[in-house]
């Protein structure tokens, strides 16, 4: 292994999964962080590995941070990427989390460490999660779209293939840098109302682990994060209600998304012509069965 990539030890694995998220540009309201924070402490998980800071990042821009403990010693605390292992409850399968800070430089060394570890831990599938700041209102499920750009991938899962161009963060380098591997990958990205960018979104978090789950078929306890939702909606709430043009505001963006609600639940019009052709061969059929070879049964 790479000096810049320390291992603890090497855990054995069954059919692992990684798990990736990253404190910065790809992390709106902490949805991100929160959420494999959460995972990795749902699942009791062990730190087994980092990748020392040192080389990835530009100080002035990502500072170290000081804090006291006891409130008399100084602890200096450098920007951290830490690899964490974890069995995933009601399953045959383990989960590698990765949770780091965006690096400021050499991305590509970076990624080629992170992808380089996976394969060595024989990970045969990649998740990374995202959030961003959206027109959504904090008293609904934040949305999450999911996308693959392995088209098997997306074929098993029914996803859509990523179309995005534009900026992207480190998780769109680590995508790639996995494709290039032949590791399939998905994106999770959830939505975070912008009015409350700086608060943590336990809801964001919430909706990532539970597209998680459902995508891998794992049953993820959340109820601890059910509970930081709720009480996070009430605590914006409060605070929105003070002011009158911003609850104006979220009045419109809940009226917006429960009329898109509404629409999606009225069947298309080509599901609709669908379910008629169906409806006419299955009668046409029952009429021949009831007639016969000799005409209609008496």
């Amino acid at each position: 292994m790479s000096d810049e990539l320390k291992v603890s030890y090497r855990p054995e694995l069954r059919d692992p999964v990684l798990v990736a998220a990253f404190r910065g540009w790809n992390d709106g309201g902490q949805g991100a962080s929160l959420a494999a924070g959460y995972l990795a402490k749902v699942w009791e998980a062990d730190r087994f590995a980092e990748i020392e800071s040192e080389n990835f990042y530009d100080f002035q821009a990502t500072r170290p941070m000081v804090s006291l403990e006891d409130g008399m010693t100084r602890k200096l605390e450098w920007p951290e990427n830490g690899f964490f292992h974890a069995a995933v409850p009601g399953t045959a399968r383990d989960a590698v989390i990765l949770i780091g800070t965006e690096p400021n430089l050499r991305w590509k060394t970076f990624s080629g460490l992170v992808l380089g570890l996976a394969q060595d831990l024989g990970v045969e599938r990649m998740v990374t999660f995202g959030s961003l700041l959206a027109d959504v209102p904090h008293t609904r499920p934040s949305p999450v779209t999911a996308a693959a750009t392995d088209p098997e991938l997306v074929e098993e899962l029914n996803l859509e293939p990523s179309r995005y161009e534009g900026p992207t963060g480190i998780v769109g380098v680590l995508l790639d840098a996995a494709r290039r591997a032949s590791i399939p990958s998905l994106s999770l990205w959830a939505a975070v109302p912008h009015y409350v960018s700086l608060a943590p979104s336990p809801r964001a978090a919430l909706a990532l682990v539970n597209r998680f789950g459902e995508l891998l078929s794992m049953d993820v306890d959340t109820e601890d994060l059910e509970t930081a939702a709720d009480e996070y909606s009430e605590q914006v709430s409060e605070a929105v209600s003070t002011d009158a043009d911003t609850a104006a505001y979220v009045e419109e963006l809940e009226r917006r998304v429960d009329l898109l609600s509404a629409e999606e639940e009225l069947p298309s019009g080509d599901s609709l012509a669908a379910e008629l052709t169906r409806f006419l061969k299955e009668r046409d059929e029952e009429e021949e069965r009831d007639d016969g070879p000799d005409g209609p049964a008496s």
